[in-house]
């Protein structure tokens, strides 16, 4: 049993920066179409983070592309993810922001976090 926690814990990526609901950020996925690999960016809202913060977290995040509401639910720990940018922090008082998809436009922005 401690070889599987030690297999899991060695695979756990340490160069995450702290991502919370609320924050938009810019997920770099590698794509691999037939014997190419590229990196497409995916820029959007986190709208729910699960899975604590072990080898099976995940975010969920949220953007508008040409006017259509696209989600994408990225495993933090993947190798497919290249890195993960924070772009804003944004202010809010729920762990799950569900009630954005229901939003559009200027009634789905976030107040910014200012210290």
């Amino acid at each position: 049993m401690d070889e599987v926690i030690l297999f899991t814990k060695s695979q756990l990526r340490k160069d995450l920066p702290e991502i919370r609901p609320g924050y938009t950020v810019c997920v770099y996925q590698k794509i691999k179409e037939g014997n190419k690999e590229r990196i497409q960016p995916f820029e959007g809202v986190v709208i729910a983070r699960k899975h604590g913060k072990g080898i099976g977290a995940t975010i969920t995040v949220r953007k508008i592309s040409h006017g259509v509401g696209v989600e994408k639910i990225f495993p933090i720990h993947s190798p497919v993810i290249q890195k993960i940018e924070v772009i804003r922090k944004g202010k809010v008082r729920r762990a799950k922001l569900y009630y954005l998809r229901k939003k559009s436009a200027k009634q789905a922005r976030l107040k910014e976090i200012t210290k």
